[in-house]
């Protein structure tokens, strides 16, 4: 396997691999790694559908994907997924998925055009004092100190960041700074959780440093993920042939080492013998043969997580987690197939809770226009992604996308995603925390802080809307802060048969908790394990791009020109050398230094930089 960038790789078809009619292949959880995988697999790799099954612990596909409606509560989203234009991976999959709403068109298709003709964007990014707001202005509000810890960060080796905390290299300039106010509730990021994974982030999505603060950098899909993106690729992949398994535990995967005396070198030669499972209480499995490829999705964002409803809040369930206890069999097994328990072993650290607030009149939808400054109801973009409280004691944010969020949606209805960062600390109006609220208590926290009058509260979240708050232990799990060996490649050195997919598995510099991510290791696992003779994406090389870094610093200085040491007739002369050139012209369009002599900003019409 390699990677490529560019048409010439991107618009080849790869040949039959040698040896492909012969194999199966076996995958371990229906989320959209395992899914992906499977299309690479049939349209790359040519296996045939038929010859491939995928089982899941659910009852549908899906994994965190998720989108539903129970009877008696209402609608559930547990999260929402950002996605942006160099999702290499993820759109070289669903360009090949046919749409559900739109004949003769992609999934792809329908997502360009649907955000082409409705670009997102925020209006009121951050309130404060009941609704109010924030007038971040777009703002970073970085000073010297912290502008000078991204530039440490983002300069540093991968293992100075390693098994380092976020609040060990950013300073409280940086950490009270607007920039973190943003990424953080953007991202759900902790000031405890992983530098590392903070630094992959900053390299990954440095060409959206602009669209931070307004959100302008982000895309949603025209339904809540499930409807968009899950189903028409389970479709896809049912039209196939491939077979589903649901309601079937994977527990245990046998492996079989061979070389040195205890089988425990990286790269003693490894395959999979054999997949345990046990589907209605009956134990069972498959053994497998070298041909028989295995690829599993270990570990589990999603994992134990509980629902509460209207008048009874989610628990926070720490018993065994079947994803997680799959992975630590594993582990057990190999040194170089991971440690789970650098994830999975402080939920305090790991866990928040959302909740789907779902609105049954006028009158709460009211209060939503007012702060998002456009008609909930007019099927646009409403909020152009999350509104957040920052003087909540929750760090509360709150989300509106296009409505309806689901096709069964009544027209009079407004679903709403609700989250908060700081799920044990008491609320600005409840007085309880988020883990212990109901749907209905924290239905009451968000419409204080949306501005309804205090004497409206109580009532309007009584009979004026439903929610169902939802307690995710594991959620942010894949932040904590990790080294090299913690996350097993996606396939292993010496690996014969089986690879390791989606957030828990080890690839190059992209970053986790995208939907990327996931496709991207499974396209990379299907890649390996079948010998598909095509590049593989490489992750959207901004980070090496001169222009997208001068852009972002001019950015994360708010515009502020560069200020030069030294006396001004030095500068005056550095300005002179630099006027006319290549080098002065870059600087001075993206406003690092002064316009001189005849070098003025100009309009960058030639490039994709804008």
């Amino acid at each position: 396997m390699y990677y490529s960038t560019g048409n010439y790789e991107a618009f080849a078809r790869p040949r039959k691999p040698e040896g492909v009619d012969g194999k199966s292949a076996w995958f371990v959880g229906a989320g959209l790694a395992s899914m992906s995988s499977a299309l690479f697999m049939i349209r790359d790799g040519q296996l045939p559908g038929d010859r491939i099954s995928i089982v899941e612990r659910l009852p549908l596909p899906g994994g965190a994907l998720d989108g539903i409606k129970r009877p008696e509560k209402g609608f559930v989203i547990r999260g929402g997924r950002e996605m942006e234009d160099h999702m290499e991976c993820l759109w070289d999959a669903f360009r090949t998925v046919p749409s559900l709403e739109i004949e003769g068109a992609s999934v792809l298709d329908e997502f360009y055009w649907l955000n082409k003709d409705d670009p997102n964007f925020s209006l009121c990014r951050v309130t404060e004092a009941q609704g109010q707001d924030a007038h971040t202005n777009n703002l970073f509000g970085l000073d010297d100190a912290a502008q000078k810890d991204i530039v440490r960060v983002f300069l540093a080796t991968r293992e100075e960041m390693e098994d380092k905390r976020i609040d060990e290299v950013f300073s409280k300039d940086f950490l009270g700074s607007n920039f973190w106010l943003y990424w953080r509730t953007m991202f759900a990021f902790e000031e405890w959780h992983s530098a590392l994974e903070m630094k992959l982030y900053i390299h990954r999505f440095v060409h959206h440093i602009g669209g931070l603060p307004d959100l302008s950098a982000l895309k949603f899909t025209k339904y809540n993920q499930y409807e968009s993106l899950v189903l028409p690729l389970y479709r896809w992949l049912l039209d196939q042939g491939v077979t589903f398994h649901f309601d079937t535990q994977v527990t245990d995967i046998d492996f079989a080492f061979d070389g040195d005396g205890d089988g425990q070198g990286a790269d003693v030669s490894k395959r999979a013998t054999r997949i345990h499972w046990v589907q209605d209480g009956v134990r069972g499995g498959v053994d497998l043969g070298p041909d028989d490829l295995v690829l599993a999705t270990i570990g589990g964002l999603t994992e134990n997580s509980d629902e509460g409803d209207q008048h009874t809040p989610a628990k926070l369930d720490e018993s065994p987690a079947a994803g997680w206890a799959l992975w630590q069999n594993i582990a057990a097994k190999h040194p170089s197939f991971g440690r789970p328990e650098v994830f999975c072993g402080d939920i305090q650290k790991t866990k928040w809770e959302s909740a789907t607030v779902t609105t049954l009149d006028a009158r709460i939808p009211a209060y939503i226009e007012k702060i998002a400054q456009r008609d909930p109801f007019s099927g646009k973009v409403v909020t152009g992604g999350i509104v957040t409280a920052r003087d909540s004691s929750w760090l509360m944010s709150w989300t509106v996308n296009r409505q309806p969020h689901f096709k069964m949606q009544p027209a009079d209805q407004i679903v709403v995603w609700v989250y908060g960062l700081f799920v044990d600390v008491p609320g600005d109006y409840t007085g309880k925390t988020l883990q212990e609220s109901t749907g209905e208590e924290i239905t009451r926290e968000w419409l204080y802080h949306l501005g309804v009058p205090v004497d409206e509260i109580d009532e309007l979240a009584a009979n004026a809307a439903t929610a169902v708050p939802v307690m995710m232990p594991y959620v942010t799990s894949f932040f904590m802060p990790r080294k090299a060996g913690d996350r097993p490649d996606v396939v292993p050195a010496g690996a014969q048969n089986f690879a390791f997919i989606g957030q828990f598995a080890e690839t190059t510099r992209d970053c986790i908790f995208t939907t990327e991510y996931s496709v991207r290791t499974g396209m990379e696992a299907a890649y390996r394990l079948l010998g598909i003779d095509r590049g593989v994406p490489e992750v959207f090389g901004s980070t090496y791009d001169v222009r997208h870094l001068l852009k972002a610093t001019s950015r994360l200085r708010d515009g502020e020109e560069v200020a030069l040491p030294g006396p001004a007739f030095l500068r005056e002369r550095l300005f002179a050398r630099l006027d006319g050139t290549q080098v002065g012209e870059l600087l001075t369009d993206f406003r690092l230094i002064p316009e001189h002599g005849g070098t003025v900003v100009r309009e960058r019409a030639d490039d994709a930089v804008e």
